[in-house]
Order: structure tokens, then C-alpha cells, then sequence
């Protein structure tokens, strides 16, 4: 396997992060600290370790929440345009660090080099979106059934938001929440993954430094380390409005009842279990490398993942011996090389997920077309290189109704309309995202239409996997109902005021109750 370590050398990327590869703890803004056990970073391009970081203590957290709760006062009173700045600031921040921060996240966490540079771009696309948005938190004026009266609407910053991430996506889907986050006023708590705990280090040490030059609290920003139960800690506290959490089901189903509990709001994104739809129009050259990209893109490890290709029994022939075609010209290796397609697993715990969901296909019946396994050799040392399987299997397998996050494709027919199809599509607990490929403008209507795909994301003549910041995100049933980045997700950030004022010289009241005196 050819690698590019000879030219590639992490510490240079972490020294233009400042992330000194050295114990590293809570941080909120510039001021690092903890008292919680210590945390090491190992990275599955080639299995060694980059830094150690030190978890955060019960004490640790409330310093954070501290210096949170103090700086949230100062920073919802600042104008939205005003708060913007700092974001566009931060956005540019990004641009100048893009290829620092686009290397530690494709090392740290192991998707490809290309994939880590496009995760920055996210960050840098939803600081743009923001920054516009600061000058559009619009209310509306409602008519009032009282003569002499107005209603409106406002919105309103809540408070502290926290955000849990997933190593999936290790800086993305922290800036998606917080850059709305701070636009409309809220001030931010982050635990990031603790498989890629560097990354949120130097995202912490980028915003930091913005705040620091603008004179502005650094509790407007802070950062928490460590396992779940650090989380624990924020899901529990009242002080925390509202929970942004990104995971698996079993996590949001822990996170959503312990904010609901409490009456706090929770924002979850949780598992998908894509499908793709192939119909007998659906053109080969957009097809093949839509659900090549799905399926294999960040080596599995995407809740947006393509996990089923459910495909016509008239064209079902072609379109697997394609696939299968296709993926014999598949690279796996160093993710910083950017001839290869396929970087490593995130650790262990994955490839062996992932060994004992090819197991239990077989096992359920599945026909392997693709073998999977583990590599071996020369640059595979970490243990964490995977070869991505194709198994024919039937929807109603036990594991083909879970998500794995592994680079594992079912393949399965679907035979007469179109409908057809849809149901297997929805015929799973999971609803993010869905597509499907077809030239009939009548099966797209119908994919798309209110008896259609039962997904939060579905798309026509494109995979399942590279959503747009300028479109809301999120998913259905157990993916969590929530929704991140565009449209008029911003809304989940602020809490909604009506307004009734009286410009009359009477009380006239509503529904036209009288109330003599």
C-alpha cells in the first residue's frame, strides 16, 4: 500500500491548531484545565497514538457552566448583526486553517483526506448561512379579532445549549449547531467524541482566539472531555435548556428522556438505515457511483450511509453485476492518500461490529457477492482496514433492520410498481434519509409525495449520502425527529414569544367575553 506519511506530519497540523501534543483538559476559552482522568487519542490510519487530553470532573463542569451561564447575560443583549460578525470571523478563521484542520480530522477520526477538507468546508458553508441569518430571526405580525389590538411573534435566545457530537463527523455537526446557535444568542457547551477528542481541541483553540480579539466572554464558547458520563452531566442539568445530541438510537433514547424529564428540549440524530430504490428507467452512470459513494464514503460510517439497494427485478442483474463490478476498483488504505477511496474503521469495537454483522447475515440466509474482512499487512497495522461487503439479502432480516456503521451493502428485488418499493424503503424503524433513481417523473412524484418515503431527506437521481447546509437536516421516527443547519432550523435554538398589544382606549377581550365592572 502506498502511504504519504514521508510528506504528511501531524504535529505540524497540530501546532497550527495550537493542540500541543500534551495533556490537554476542559477548556473554556483560552484557559485549559481538569482534574478528571486522561484520555488518549489513537488513530486508526496506523494505530498510534497522537495526544492525550484530560477528561472533565464534576468540578471541571461547573466551572464550565460558570463561566457559561455569566456570558450568556452580555451576549444575547449584543444585535444579532452584531453576533454575526463574530461568526463571519470565525468562518474565516476556518478558511485560513482549512487544510490543518481537514488533515487532523482525516487522521484522528480516519475518513479521507478529500472527506476531511469537505467537513471544514461544511463548517465554513454554515458559518456563510449564518452570518446571513443574523439579519433574518423574523417574527410575523399576526391580525388580532380585537378591534384596536396587534399580535406578534419573537423569538428569543434560550440560554446555554449543549451540544453532544458524534466521531463520525467530529467538527461538521458542532458548527452546524453552534454557529446557530450564537447567531441567535445562546452560548454553547460541547462534548465532543471521545474517539477524536484532539479535533474539538482545536476548534475550541480557533473560536477561542475570535472571542479573545473581540474583547467577549470566553464562556460564549466551551468545550467538556470524556465518555458518556460526561454527557450524563449535561443532559441532567436544568441549566442546560436545551440538548443537542448526535449518535445511535440507544443514545438518544437515553438523552431524550432525561431532558424530557426535566422538561428541557432535546434536538436528536440519531441512526439511518438508507435505501436506495432503482427503478427499470434508472440511468447506470448515476447509479453506480451514487450508491458506490453511499455505501463506501467515510468507510460506512455516515448516518447517511447507503445501507440497502432495493432494485427492480427487471433490471436487477445488471445493476449488481455493476456494483460488484465496481467495487473490485476500490483502494483501501492511508485516508491522506488521495488515490485511495477507503480509509479505516474507528476502532476495534467497529471492525468487530462489523465481522459479526456479516455473520448474522449469512446466517439469516444472505447470499455474500462481495467478501468482507479484515486486512492485513503492510500500512494495515492499526487493525482498522475493512473490505466493504455485498450481501443479497431480504428486508426482513433481523440485521438488515439495524444500522451497522461498516461498510456493508444489501442488496435486494422488489418486483410490479413502484409502490412496492417505497414499502420496503419505509419498512424499517429508521428515517433519515432516502433516494431513489428513476427517469419516470410519475415514480419520483410518488417517492416524493405524501405516500412516499416516510424519511426526513429524499432525493431523486442522487445517493443518500452529502446533504447541503442550506437545507434543514435530520430524520423520522428513530432517527429522532430533529432537524440541523438550514432552512428554519435556527428555530430550535430561541424560544418563541407571542405578543398582544393594546392600542385602543378600551379592553375589549378575546372571543367577545364581556366583563362589566
Amino acid at each position: 500500500m502506498n502511504t504519504n506519511f514521508n510528506t504528511f506530519k501531524i504535529q505540524d497540523a497540530l501546532d497550527a491548531l495550537g493542540v500541543k501534543d500534551i495533556n490537554l483538559g476542559t477548556s473554556t476559552g483560552a484557559n485549559s484545565f481538569g482534574n478528571g482522568p486522561t484520555l488518549d487519542s489513537f488513530s486508526p490510519v496506523d494505530g498510534q497514538k497522537i495526544g492525550s487530553v484530560v477528561c472533565t470532573s464534576q468540578a471541571d463542569y461547573e466551572a464550565v457552566m460558570t463561566a457559561a451561564t455569566a456570558a450568556f447575560p452580555e451576549w444575547r443583549t449584543m444585535p444579532a448583526p452584531q453576533r454575526g460578525e463574530i461568526v463571519r470571523q470565525f468562518g474565516n478563521k476556518l478558511r485560513d486553517l482549512k487544510e490543518p484542520l481537514g488533515k487532523l480530522v482525516s487522521y484522528e477520526m480516519g475518513k479521507s483526506l478529500q472527506e476531511g477538507y469537505g467537513e471544514v468546508q461544511e463548517m465554513i458553508d454554515i458559518c456563510d448561512f449564518a452570518v446571513g441569518l443574523s439579519r433574518q430571526l423574523n417574527g410575523q405580525t399576526i391580525p388580532s379579532e380585537r378591534p384596536g389590538h396587534v399580535m406578534r411573534e419573537q423569538w428569543h435566545p434560550i440560554g446555554v445549549v449543549g451540544i453532544i457530537s458524534a466521531f463520525n463527523f467530529p467538527v461538521a455537526v458542532w458548527a452546524w449547531n453552534t454557529a446557530l446557535a450564537w447567531i441567535c444568542g445562546d452560548v454553547c457547551v460541547w462534548k465532543g467524541s471521545e474517539k477524536a477528542p484532539l479535533c474539538s481541541i482545536a476548534c475550541q483553540n480557533i473560536i477561542a482566539e475570535i472571542l479573545k480579539e473581540n474583547k467577549l466572554p470566553e464562556g460564549i464558547s466551551s468545550i467538556i472531555n470524556g465518555d458518556y458520563t460526561v454527557g450524563e452531566m449535561m443532559t441532567a442539568d436544568t441549566r442546560v435548556p436545551l440538548v443537542s445530541a448526535t449518535g445511535s438510537t440507544r443514545m438518544g433514547r437515553i438523552v431524550g428522556a432525561t431532558v424530557a424529564q426535566r422538561f428541557g428540549k432535546s434536538l436528536l440524530e440519531l441512526g439511518g438505515n438508507n435505501a436506495i430504490i432503482i427503478t427499470p428507467t434508472a440511468d447506470l452512470k448515476v447509479v453506480v457511483p451514487g450508491a458506490i459513494f453511499g455505501a463506501v464514503g467515510t468507510c460506512g460510517q455516515r448516518c447517511t450511509s447507503t445501507r440497502r439497494l432495493i432494485i427492480h427485478e427487471s433490471v436487477y442483474d445488471k445493476v449488481r453485476d455493476a456494483i460488484v463490478g465496481a467495487y473490485g476498483q476500490l483502494t483501501i488504505g492511508n485516508p491522506l492518500d488521495e488515490k485511495n477511496h477507503i480509509g479505516p474503521l474507528i476502532d476495534h469495537d467497529s471492525v468487530n461490529t462489523y465481522l459479526a454483522a456479516i455473520e448474522k447475515a449469512k446466517a439469516e440466509g444472505g447470499n455474500v457477492l462481495v467478501d468482507g474482512g479484515v486486512l492485513e499487512g503492510e500500512g494495515y497495522e492499526s487493525g482498522c482496514y475493512v473490505k466493504p461487503a455485498i450481501i443479497e439479502a431480504e428486508n426482513h432480516f433481523e440485521i438488515v433492520q439495524h444500522e451497522t456503521f461498516a461498510p456493508i451493502l444489501y442488496l435486494m428485488k422488489y418486483t410490479g410498481a413502484v409502490e412496492n418499493a417505497i414499502q420496503k424503503q419505509n419498512g424499517v424503524a429508521q428515517g433519515l434519509s432516502s433516494a431513489i433513481m428513476t427517469n419516470e417523473l410519475k415514480e419520483a412524484e410518488k417517492f416524493l409525495s405524501y405516500s412516499g418515503s416516510d424519511c426526513g431527506i429524499a432525493n431523486v437521481n442522487i445517493g443518500t449520502s452529502g446533504a447541503e447546509i442550506g437545507g434543514a437536516f435530520g430524520g423520522e421516527k428513530e432517527t429522532g425527529g430533529g432537524r440541523e443547519s438550514g432552512s428554519d432550523a435556527w428555530k430550535v435554538y430561541m424560544r418563541r414569544q407571542t405578543n398582544t398589544i393594546n392600542y385602543s382606549d378600551e379592553l375589549p377581550l378575546a372571543q367577545g367575553i364581556k366583563f362589566d365592572l
